[in-house]
């Protein structure tokens, strides 16, 4: 499948492309089409690494841009990968050009322990 040209694009969850995925394959189940092994292959990622329901993951990211230093990609990456500890939260920002305090750090944590 070639695409031909991007229409629009939108930053989602990991939990809503899990459900994304999800109603299109029981679509193609209706129609009894076969399914490709990429697709296959997403629905089995997306169905291991979603941690939480599409509304938690979204409330969440809400909750996260009203942070100080939260830019919306670093708020999905938090809402994808769902960190536990201060180690897997410096992880996500290695790449920025600042550092979070602890008292930062254990705020995003508390809300992805909200959410979860």
């Amino acid at each position: 499948m070639k695409v031909k040209g991007i229409i629009s694009e939108e930053r989602v969850t990991l939990p809503e492309m899990r459900g994304v995925l999800l109603r299109v394959e029981s679509e193609r189940i209706a129609a009894e089409k076969e399914m490709s092994y990429e697709f296959r292959r997403s629905i089995e990622h997306a169905n291991q690494l979603a941690k939480t329901t599409p509304e938690k993951a979204n409330e969440l990211v809400a909750e996260l841009l009203k942070m100080e230093k939260m830019k919306p990609e670093i708020a999905f990456r938090i809402a994808n990968i769902m960190p536990k500890t201060r180690d897997e939260v410096r992880a996500i920002y290695a790449k920025e050009r600042y550092t979070l305090s602890p008292e930062e750090i254990d705020k995003i944590i508390e809300q992805v322990m909200a959410h979860f």
